[in-house]
């Protein structure tokens, strides 16, 4: 985790310093999974993934949706870092929920790294909260979003919290930045360009502050997501209908605040 990490958190400083071309970011990011994924392989490997009564190993192919789904993260963690306190916010009630369910679950090691993740987001926000004096820049959101999907697959085993609880934990920023590319995409949007609207981005804007957008998502992922997410740990082979049920509301929000839609439309 911190090998990987520091090769992301390297090439997210040189870019905040400089202008680093995509196409080599995107190689330091499939280096890092390959450095968590070698050491997970060597551990126990994957994670395996509860549907109904039936238990799916993907085997080889696990390996290469794992690494896909870490660069995924790790980016859409930067790309939602657009306001003041949002990123802090998702980094300390994720983490924090999940080292809850940890301690449930009897797993207090990989429950105390959580809480230490979750201590130094609540150290980041006394400088990052509305109206910021500090950011974390791409060194920082793309660190985070590495860090968390590596403990989602590391922790993914049994004793832990499976893949299913870490997809509704982690749902604000995966449905926004999943619904808003897709969007894109499908309007012919270069997607790759930077942009101002993502769910978020247009909810900050309507509300004229990022405040209460904050503090929107800090109440969905403590009130609504972390309940689904206990439910999928102690009934795994319900946990996929268990986050369709709790990503429902996420994708509404999308389509509400437009994400994805060009502000002229």
């Amino acid at each position: 985790m911190l090998g990987g990490g520091a090769v992301v958190a390297g090439i997210g400083y040189l870019d905040d310093h400089g202008d680093v071309a995509a196409r080599w970011r995107l190689m330091a990011h499939f280096v890092a999974a390959f450095v968590a994924l070698s050491a997970l392989a060597a551990h126990g490997g994957l994670p395996t993934v509860p549907l109904g009564s039936w238990i799916l190993d993907l085997g080889v192919f696990g390996y290469l949706f794992a690494a896909l789904f870490i660069v995924w993260l790790l980016n859409l963690y930067n790309f939602m870092d657009g306001i003041d306190g949002l990123a802090g916010v998702e980094l300390v009630t994720v983490s924090g929920g999940a080292a809850l369910l940890l301690f449930w679950q009897g797993a207090p090691i990989s429950a105390s790294w959580l809480l230490l993740l979750a201590a130094c987001g609540l150290g980041f926000l006394v400088w990052n909260w509305p109206p910021a004096k500090i950011f974390m820049g791409d060194a920082g959101s793309g660190f985070l979003g590495f860090v968390l999907a590596v403990f989602a697959l590391w922790t993914g085993g049994e004793g832990g919290i499976g893949v299913w609880a870490w997809g509704i934990l982690l749902g604000v920023f995966l449905v926004d930045a999943t619904w808003t590319l897709i969007r894109r995409v499908s309007l012919g949007q270069r997607f790759y360009e930077a942009h101002r609207i993502h769910a978020y981005q247009y909810a900050s804007r309507e509300f004229g502050a990022h405040k209460p957008v904050t503090l929107g998502v800090a109440a969905i992922n403590i009130g609504w997501l972390l309940p689904w997410a206990a439910l999928a740990t102690w009934f795994p082979g319900l946990g996929g209908l268990f986050l369709v049920i709790a990503w429902a509301p996420l994708v509404f929000l999308c389509w509400w605040f437009k994400a994805g839609v060009p502000e002229s439309a």
